[in-house]
């Protein structure tokens, strides 16, 4: 039985539209990851894997730790951790804190909203140190951790992104670590959103979150987080996301010249996201979008649809519109159990990554009887070493049985 790899173009689901194509966002930043986490889709890649110096935008990393260490149980939002020399030694650089005092014992819902909310440098050595003994220690569990998590360019030297010429992330391994905090720990990703927090009011006002998509007000998108970074080094970055309707939008920017820089580029970029991409449903679950041959089966093809409603983004203007082709490897094998993923349909999308959509069995295909696989087997015989004798092709048609 010879199998080979069969496609079948399909239809292109109403979705092709005479206009110009989408022109692709042009970024200042240094290096850019945008995509759509409703449709699992990369919109936007620019060095996206480049390992570059990460600044306070690394702190997401820290704050998944410390929510991972909640969600196992290992601490609570009650429990207090002690306040190093160390630690108040970041305030006295002169970086971004949550003012602590070696005095302080604060708690843990504490040192959230100080890493979050003030970007405390501090409050990162204190929750290293609580977590891991020292900040070393955390930082290479920090660094094991990511690559557990898919970080593939990701080294930590620190807590809390403090210059190193070691330290370093990649924008998309920063976009799947703010990924990972919304979906994995929603309870607590809201505070994100927070604009404010003055521990025992020690805070002047600059202390307060710098996200700049949190102080816009847009008509029909609202921004509830993520995280700035700022050194001379890395320049002006920001991990941060914004929700229109159902779609949500994630975003990692790095190498902007200033913190005005960041505000436009950010709000840019949102809205680029936003309304320079539709959302089309192209597959209803359990609508048949072909067929493919059966082997040996009871039945001579089985149709193939998917499991669920598949959703993609377009891009509001097209040219040549949307293709698809299904592929599988057949003629499938008998017997098919419905729902078994035995195809793939492949949707090409104009300025973006092939969609690539598992396809199942519409129904169960039994393996044929007896006289069946007889005549299967009589026909395949008839094509493989009777017809080329006869000058046919191994595709003419077997004679009758």
């Amino acid at each position: 039985m010879h199998h080979q790899l069969r496609r079948l173009l399909v239809l292109t689901f109403g979705m092709m539209l005479a206009a110009l194509p989408a022109r692709a966002f042009e970024t200042r930043a240094t290096a850019a990851w945008v995509y759509d986490m409703t449709t699992q889709t990369v919109l936007m890649d620019k060095n996206a894997d480049m390992p570059l110096p990460p600044a306070s935008m690394s702190k997401i990393m820290t704050i998944n730790m410390l929510f991972e260490a909640l969600r196992d149980g290992r601490v609570t939002m009650d429990t207090t951790f002690a306040v190093s020399s160390r630690a108040t030694e970041m305030t006295r650089r002169g970086g971004s804190t949550m003012y602590l005092q070696e005095n302080d014992r604060p708690t843990v819902k504490d040192l959230i909203y100080g890493m979050i909310v003030n970007s405390g440098n501090d409050a990162c050595v204190v929750v290293a140190e609580g977590l891991s003994g020292t900040e070393e220690a955390f930082a290479e569990q920090m660094t094991e951790r990511g690559k557990a998590l898919g970080l593939t360019q990701s080294i930590f030297r620190n807590s809390s992104g403090w210059p190193d010429p070691v330290q370093r992330m990649s924008m998309r391994d920063l976009g799947i670590i703010g990924k990972r905090l919304i979906q994995e720990f929603p309870e607590y990703y809201p505070i994100f959103a927070e604009t404010q927090y003055n521990y025992k009011d020690r805070a002047p006002a600059n202390a307060n979150n710098r996200n700049p998509l949190l102080k816009i007000a847009a008509a029909d998108w609202k921004a509830d987080g993520l995280k700035t970074g700022h050194t001379a080094e890395a320049g002006y970055g920001l991990v941060g996301s914004a929700l229109m309707g159902d779609r949500r939008v994630i975003f990692a920017i790095s190498g902007l010249a200033s913190d005005k820089d960041r505000a436009e580029e950010s709000e840019a970029i949102v809205n680029w996201a936003f309304r320079q991409f539709t959302q089309k449903t192209v597959a209803k679950a359990e609508t048949r979008i072909a067929t493919a041959e059966v082997w040996m089966g009871a039945e001579a093809k089985v149709g193939l649809v998917a499991a669920q409603d598949v959703s993609l983004l377009v891009p509001a203007q097209v040219q040549d519109g949307v293709t698809a082709e299904v592929i599988y490897t057949g003629p499938l094998t008998a017997p098919i159990a419905k729902g078994t993923q035995v195809a793939e349909l492949i949707v090409h999308v104009p300025d973006l990554p092939d969609a690539r959509i598992p396809l199942v069995a519409e129904t169960d295909v039994p393996r044929g009887g007896f006289g069946t696989r007889l005549s299967t087997a009589a026909a395949r015989l008839w094509q493989v070493y009777v017809a080329p004798l006869a000058g046919g092709s191994e595709d003419a048609a077997a004679p009758a049985s």
